[in-house]
C-alpha cells in the first residue's frame, strides 16, 4: 500500500514548481450546510500557498487536489524547471478537499466521526472552496482554476457553479460527469471495503480491503501494455503480498465519502440534463487535458463537453493512461504553461 500511495504522489506532484510554500493553514467555516440540508459540523478546510501574490491579485491560480491527495504533497523544492505552474510568476492556492484527512473528514471529525460523517457532493466541495476564497481569503477572481483527476472534476464543477470567478480553467484527466465504466470501478472499490470482514460498519480497527485497493489501483492507473513493461510475473505477487499488511494510505471511511462525491459529479444536473444548456452557461476559456487510454477517468464525457465549449484540448495518445507523468509530463507542462501565459 505504501508503494501505491507513492505512485499516486508521483503521479500528480510533478505539476508545481515551488518558489516557496507556507505551512499548512486552516479556515474554519462553522457548521457548513450541504445541498442535502445536512451540515458538516465545525467544518474546516486546509490550504497552502506557493509563490507571491500580485498587488492586484491578478496572478492567482487555484490548485485542487486529486483523490486522497494533500497539499503537503505539493510542498516541493524547486527543481530544474519544466513544471506546469511557475510560482515565480503565479501565486498558487492549493486546497485540501473534504475527506483527505486534513480538511473535515470522517477520520478527523469529533462531532461526526467515521461513517456518521455526512455524504456530500462535488458541488458541496466547490461551494466550500468558494466560501474559503471569497469570505476568508478575500479573493473574488482568479487567473485560473486547475487540478488533476478528482481535481479535474472539481475544476469542471467550478466552470459551471461559478462561471465568472476565473479567466481560465484547466481540468486535467478529470470528468464533468463520470462515465458508466468509471462508476463501475468506483462502486466496486466501495463494495470491496464494505464487504470486507474488517469493515465492521465503519468501526474498523485496521483499514479493510488493503489488498484489493492495491490491486485495483494497479489495474486502473495505467494500461496493460505499460504495466507489463515495468512489472515482472514474480513481482506482481510480491507486491500483492506486501499490500495485505500495509498500514498507509487513505482511511477507508475517508475514501468512501470522496468516492461518493466523485460519483455524484454531473455538471448538467442543474440544467435539466442538457449538455447544451450547461455549456452555454460557461464563460471561461478552457484547456481540457485527457488521456485517450485512461482507465481511471475515461475521457469521453470531457471530450464531449470540450466540443460544446469550443475549448482547447490536449489529448494524450500514449499508453500510460491515467499515469500521464510516466511518459508525457513534459508535453503536458509545456502546453499548460503556454495556455496560462496567453
Amino acid at each position: 500500500m505504501k508503494k501505491f500511495t507513492l505512485l499516486i504522489f508521483l503521479l500528480f506532484s510533478s505539476f508545481i514548481n515551488t518558489a516557496f510554500s507556507q505551512e499548512q493553514k486552516f479556515a474554519k467555516l462553522g457548521d457548513f450546510k450541504l445541498e442535502s440540508g445536512e451540515f458538516i459540523r465545525d467544518c474546516r478546510i486546509g490550504y497552502r500557498t506557493f509563490g507571491t501574490m500580485n498587488t492586484d491579485k491578478s496572478n492567482v491560480v487555484i490548485y485542487l487536489m486529486w483523490a486522497g491527495g494533500r497539499t503537503e504533497n505539493l510542498n516541493l523544492k524547486p527543481s530544474d524547471g519544466g513544471k506546469m505552474i511557475d510560482t515565480n510568476k503565479f501565486f498558487v492556492i492549493a486546497i485540501d478537499a473534504f475527506s483527505n484527512g486534513v480538511s473535515s473528514s470522517p477520520s478527523n471529525s469529533k462531532l461526526q466521526p467515521r461513517i456518521r460523517f455526512p455524504r456530500y457532493t462535488m458541488r458541496d466541495v466547490v461551494n466550500a472552496q468558494y466560501f474559503l476564497l471569497t469570505k476568508i481569503l478575500k479573493v473574488n477572481h482568479v487567473k485560473a482554476v486547475t487540478g488533476v483527476s478528482m481535481g479535474g472534476m472539481q475544476t469542471f464543477q467550478w466552470l459551471v457553479s461559478f462561471p465568472d470567478f476565473m479567466d481560465k480553467a484547466i481540468p486535467i484527466v478529470g470528468s464533468p460527469q463520470l462515465a458508466p465504466y468509471d462508476l463501475l470501478h468506483w462502486q466496486t472499490q466501495i463494495s470491496a471495503i464494505m464487504n470486507d470482514p474488517d469493515w465492521k460498519n465503519g468501526n474498523y480497527t485496521k483499514n479493510p480491503a488493503r489488498e484489493f485497493e492495491y490491486e485495483i489501483g494497479a489495474l486502473i492507473l495505467t494500461t496493460p501494455d505499460e504495466y507489463n513493461r515495468r512489472m515482472t510475473r514474480e513481482k506482481v505477487f510480491a507486491e500483492i503480498a506486501k499490500s495485505k499488511n500495509a498500514t498507509g494510505g487513505l482511511d477507508a471511511n475517508d475514501k468512501i465519502r470522496q468516492v461518493q462525491a466523485m460519483m455524484s459529479i454531473d455538471v448538467t444536473e442543474k440544467f435539466d440534463g442538457s449538455w447544451e444548456k450547461t455549456a452555454a452557461s460557461v464563460k471561461t476559456r478552457s484547456l481540457i487535458v485527457v488521456a485517450r487510454q485512461d482507465h481511471t477517468v475515461t475521457p469521453s464525457p470531457a471530450l464531449k463537453f470540450a466540443t460544446l465549449l469550443k475549448a482547447e484540448t490536449l489529448v494524450l495518445e500514449g499508453d500510460c493512461g491515467h499515469s500521464l507523468h510516466l511518459c508525457e509530463s513534459a508535453k503536458v507542462n509545456s502546453v499548460i504553461e503556454n495556455f496560462l501565459l496567453k
